[in-house]
């Protein structure tokens, strides 16, 4: 099992987590992204840039991704891509994405989508705190416990 990361929009301090678990805990660890990346010398870290355009390095994780995987977005339609494929999606917060959750996150979504076509001023996501960090190493520890 893989852990794919949507590297983009991936926040360092997340990275950073994820560097330690994937030596900690012998698991192969990719960053797939637009853009060169450089990651600390490990043989679990690898990088994977893909050419720049829209949703390049989405349609990647989903064409490479599988069952039982564990993909690191804050994309709402990877997520649901992912899942359907027997994935795991965990957002850089800590939520784990489910097909209970995603229909719900597709749809509130899209509802913020329309009130910023029509310009309404939504404003975006507030910055990570430690409370979001210690989810997510959480929500990664899950992961990595499951798999054993």
């Amino acid at each position: 099992m893989f852990i794919w990361v949507d590297a983009d929009a991936c926040p360092k301090v997340i990275k950073e987590v994820l560097y330690r678990a994937a030596d900690r805990e012998q698991v192969v660890v990719t960053f797939v992204a637009n853009q060169p990346l450089t990651v600390p010398a490990s043989r679990f870290l690898r990088t994977l840039r893909v050419a720049s355009g829209f949703d390049v390095a989405d349609n990647e994780i989903v064409r490479r991704v599988a069952s039982g995987d564990l993909v690191i977005t804050a994309d709402i339609p990877l997520a649901a891509e992912v899942i359907e494929k027997g994935a795991v999606a965990l957002n850089p917060r800590g939520e784990r994405y489910s097909e209970a959750t995603i229909r719900e996150r597709l749809t509130m979504r899209d509802f913020m989508d329309t009130l910023r076509a029509s310009g309404i001023q939504t404003g975006g996501p507030a910055s990570l705190s430690q409370r979001d960090r210690q989810l997510f190493a959480s929500g990664l520890g899950d992961w990595l416990r499951q798999r054993r």
